[in-house]
């Protein structure tokens, strides 16, 4: 299967996967119905990185709508015990800001994700196995040769969880909207936990 093809076919529509210890993750496409709940998540003061903390209701439903109609995004809802659970939007880095700054190789896919809030006691690594999820579901695809990411040099808690998922850091590079650390995570170098998934 050739990057094109990847391109114009993306990552399945459900996938599964089960993480032992914590359980079983769904992911399905974001859907317009999905919106109000976005806005609350990333207008919450816990997602300051997100770069969303003033946008209104139509703020998401414009953004998150252009990236459903994109052919180069593909945002996904994930479930866990049955609630949504976190955020993927994956897009292809060419066709965005990213791809400016950087020589995008065959292959490259780019990911952004957001935990929801926590309902419940703690699940300790959980957000490990949300990683492991992304990154699973991601590689999955046979086209796919690098996870690509640019987080804010600031996140000091995402920079841990990339680096024990495989992700090495590059270099800094001065995006419109924020100084960022990109890293990338080969297909070689993910070697995730046993754990079963299944794509339908």
């Amino acid at each position: 299967m050739s990057y094109r093809d990847f391109v114009e076919n993306p990552l399945p529509a459900v996938f599964s996967h089960t993480v032992p210890g914590i359980g079983d993750f769904q992911l399905q496409p974001l859907r317009r119905n999905d919106f109000e709940l976005i806005h609350q998540w990333v207008t919450a003061p816990r997602a300051q990185f997100w770069g969303m903390q003033n946008a209104t209701q139509q703020d998401v439903a414009e953004c998150y709508g252009q990236q459903i109609e994109s052919p180069h995004c593909w945002p996904y809802l994930a479930y866990f015990a049955g609630k949504p659970a976190f955020l993927l939007e994956s897009y292809n880095p060419a066709h965005d800001v990213l791809g400016q700054y950087y020589s995008v190789a065959q292959g490259d896919i780019g990911m952004h994700f957001l935990v929801a809030p926590a309902q419940g006691p703690a699940i300790h690594g959980f957000t490990h196995a949300v990683m492991n999820t992304i990154l699973t579901f991601l590689f999955s695809h046979p086209a796919t040769q690098r996870v690509v990411v640019e987080p804010d040099v600031n996140n000091q808690k995402i920079h841990p969880l990339n680096r024990d998922a495989g992700f090495q850091y590059l270099q800094t590079i001065a995006l419109p909207s924020k100084t960022a650390w990109f890293a990338v995570c080969e297909r070689h170098r993910f070697l995730p936990r046993p754990a079963q998934e299944t794509t339908v």
